[in-house]
């Protein structure tokens, strides 16, 4: 694996947003969650004014600020990531997107609306959650621009934030989502992480407690139960891992809580071919080719054009119907 497919990993990886358990203003909580649950239905046009309007709740807290480029993210992850391969988290050649800027303005804001309320002495727990998974945005966009060194310096910067954080608030348990990542995928890449302790002395890590914690986000976790469990089940396809039955049950799950975002039921698709129940996988990528053709939001579109890519590679004498 490439020192590139290490940071696109590891940076994917930590940026999982996390929050913890200590009560939110109950209408900027209630929004966050509305938020999350169309984000990871696809609705991501919907989960972005959802994340603006708590924003607004609260100007100066970082909330909706990390809500909504998590948000921008996954627009950018789903316009030039390979979707179809759950072991996969690479990119195609593409040095930016339309939403680059505008998901750099937000990460600033988090960062910057964090350390304010730091310096305060105001929620000083939660601030240091939020500015690291600040950094571990920032690592997002870094790692898949190839942006090598800046990956591994903003996932350092947000390890070290999300452990002041749990030190401070222990019941922050959204904050293993991250930590759990960058231990699993720190342990698993020994020869690039020894590259990177001498550049510029990126901490070690432990597999079997990356995925433990991992799992406890996803089973504990306030908001990022979702996101913990997407990185739980990719982690389980792994060559480390080959784990594709385990993986298969998370994504149906995700597919069962969250049917209107097409995605999961492609990483379905994908684990089934995987573990060789090629008739069911190849059954389910055509369902989802007729389900996605009349879609016009990124995920619909991407995923539908994705599958068609599939299926022409499986039968590239078979004609198959239009784009969205």
């Amino acid at each position: 694996m490439t020192a590139r497919l290490f940071l696109l990993w590891l940076a994917a990886g930590v940026a999982v947003v996390a929050f913890g358990q200590a009560p939110l203003a109950q209408q900027a909580h209630a929004l966050a969650h509305d938020g999350i649950r169309e984000m990871m239905n696809g609705r991501l046009d919907e989960a972005l004014s959802t994340f603006q309007q708590v924003e607004r709740e609260d100007p100066s807290s970082p909330l909706g600020y990390v809500l909504e480029a998590d948000a921008t993210w996954w627009e950018i992850y789903y316009t030039t990531a390979n979707l179809v391969d759950p072991d996969v988290f690479d990119v195609v050649h593409s040095t930016s997107t339309s939403y680059d800027s505008h998901f750099e303005y937000l990460v600033r804001e988090s960062i910057a609306k964090s350390e304010a309320r730091i310096e305060a002495r105001q929620d000083v727990a939660r601030s240091n959650l939020y500015e690291g998974m600040a950094y571990a945005l920032q690592a997002r966009l870094d790692g898949l621009r190839a942006r090598d060194l800046p990956t591994a310096r903003a996932g350092k910067k947000m390890r070290e934030l999300l452990l002041a954080a749990l030190e401070r608030d222990p019941n922050l348990t959204d904050a293993y989502a991250g930590i759990g990542l960058y231990n699993y995928f720190v342990d698993t890449l020994p020869t690039i992480v020894k590259m990177l302790r001498f550049l510029i002395g990126l901490p070690g890590g432990n597999r079997e407690t990356g995925l433990s914690q991992l799992q406890k986000a996803a089973e504990q976790g306030d908001f990022t139960r979702a996101e913990a469990k997407f990185y739980l089940a990719k982690d389980y396809t792994r060559h480390n891992e080959m784990q594709f039955k385990k993986s298969l049950q998370l994504f149906q799950e995700l597919e069962q809580n969250f049917p209107g975002n097409p995605f999961w039921k492609l990483m379905v698709a994908s684990v089934q071919m995987r573990l060789g129940q090629r008739r069911d996988g190849e059954s389910l990528y055509r369902q989802i080719l007729a389900e996605t053709v009349q879609a016009h939001n990124v995920p619909g579109t991407v995923v539908h054009q994705q599958v068609l890519e599939a299926l022409e590679r499986l039968h590239p004498d078979e004609k198959f119907g239009g784009g969205p």
